[in-house]
């Protein structure tokens, strides 16, 4: 089976290659009228594809479902077909480089099980609402490290530009508030591992108790709270991050929490490539959530648009009924627990500024048109060589009516090794619309917390 790219309309295309950094401008009245009838609410393609291997969308999950959130409806689906590294190049034209290095790094193993898609994507309507507003407002500022006449949510929906769609991804809904436990995994190549155990909060200011402050939230995207609760080395420890919007305007604010020195010190260094938190090396700081951050060290590409076999509907990933050892193997994860769909992406290459430092020289993003979520991430060395590969295993929350993720995988090419973050089946989970208070996202509420 192989499939053509898709690429963006022509305008669009000039406009990402001509305009890379330069300010964006907003599309018209009469271009925003798409949104809602050929495109869906948040800017994807609404009609599915002429091979009828991607359906229309057609609003996504029940909006009004109140049963268990884990419950498989596709349970008693079997996959179309399954590629591996014995019929991979059938295949090749819709996986990412680093997809198909997977498949030939671990062929005895490893596999990609293509099931029926489904889109099943749905938001609450007033991220709708928004994403509507935004398409005639919101505009990049500042060579494109920032956004103006932004409402939550989705910023360009009719993007234009590389950087455009990253900020999708970066400002994407993911619920206005949450609080959640999980383990982040650093996977040896003899598959030993030992789980690092989190409590998370995360707010948006519109959703802060008493609701945003336009002194104190000016330029502010999120909070959040990051707390060790396992392994006991590592107890008590905390991070505090005041994310920024603007983060060339004004960085990020970090702060940290040493449960050991009962310390707590301000950490500008947790950004672009400094390494990940208990990750053992494995992701920097801007791979947490397949990307985040500054975008001002990259220029940004928008290549257009094609089909390709994502992570998608991981309700079987993120069963209850699994343990972390069922999940966890050498190399990767178990695929009897995996699901992929036919979708259509965006495709955006990053490629580091002359002058500028990161240890990624090439990223290239697979951004899903229904979620704004990126999808799968190839990561490249300075020696233009393959590195590091990620992949976000999406799963829509319905009783919330987001779209998020059962887990976020980065592989190591190279050392043989992988990264797995927001895995929770031994875990509480997701609890979203929790009211924050401002105070809970203080150096001296983190002090707090973080004694053992």
């Amino acid at each position: 089976m192989s499939l053509k790219t898709l690429r963006a309309p022509l305008p669009l295309l000039l406009a990402g290659l001509l305009a890379t950094g330069a300010v964006q401008a907003a599309v018209s009245e009469q271009e925003a009228q798409a949104l809602g009838t050929t495109l869906t609410p948040v800017g994807a393609t609404q009609a599915g594809n002429a091979e009828g291997t991607i359906p229309s969308w057609e609003g996504g999950m029940s909006a009004d479902y109140t049963g268990d959130r884990y419950q498989n409806p596709y349970a008693d689906e079997k996959p179309r077909f399954v590629i591996t590294a014995a019929n991979v190049d059938q295949y090749a034209d819709n996986l990412s480089p680093g997809q198909v290095a997977l498949l030939k790094r671990y062929p005895d193993t490893y596999r990609i099980p293509v099931y029926p898609t489904h889109r099943t994507a749905a938001y609450p309507q007033k991220v709708y609402d928004a994403a509507r507003a935004n398409a005639t407002t919101s505009e990049l500022v500042d060579s494109g490290n920032g956004i103006s006449s932004y409402q939550e949510a989705v910023p360009f929906p009719m993007p234009s530009s590389g950087l455009e769609v990253v900020w999708n991804h970066i400002t994407r809904y993911r619920g206005g508030s949450v609080e959640r436990t999980l383990v982040q995994v650093p996977v040896h190549r003899n598959g030993d591992y030992t789980p690092v155990q989190f409590l998370e909060r995360v707010s948006w200011p519109d959703y802060l108790k008493g609701g945003r402050d336009a002194e104190k939230d000016d330029n502010i995207l999120s909070y959040f709270t990051q707390q060790v609760l396992a392994p006991a080395r590592l107890t008590g420890n905390v991070l505090l991050i005041h994310e920024t919007l603007n983060q060339v305007k004004q960085a990020r604010l970090a702060w940290q929490y040493n449960a050991g020195q009962r310390r707590v010190r301000r950490a500008p260094q947790i950004a672009y490539d400094a390494p990940g938190t208990a990750s053992e090396g494995l992701r920097t700081a801007d791979n947490l959530d397949m990307y985040n951050g500054a975008p001002d060290r990259y220029e940004w590409n928008l290549v257009g648009k094609k089909e390709l076999f994502i992570p998608y509907n991981s309700f079987a990933l993120n069963s209850r009924d699994l343990s972390y050892g069922d999940i966890l193997q050498p190399g990767h994860l178990n695929p009897d627990h995996l699901r992929y769909e036919l979708h259509r992406v965006w495709v955006v290459e990053a490629t580091l500024k002359e002058g500028e430092r990161h240890i990624y020289h090439k990223r290239r993003f697979y951004v899903d048109e229904d979620t704004w979520q990126i999808a799968v991430a190839d990561h490249y060395d300075a020696r233009g060589e393959l590195w590091r590969v990620g992949e976000a295993h999406e799963f829509q929350y319905r009783d919330a009516k987001v779209p998020w993720l059962a887990a976020e995988v980065l592989h190591d090419l190279q050392a043989g090794r992988y990264l797995v973050g927001s895995l929770t089946n031994e875990e509480e989970g997701f609890t979203f619309g929790q009211p924050f208070d401002r105070g809970q996202f203080t150096a001296a509420a983190i002090r707090r917390s973080g004694r053992r």
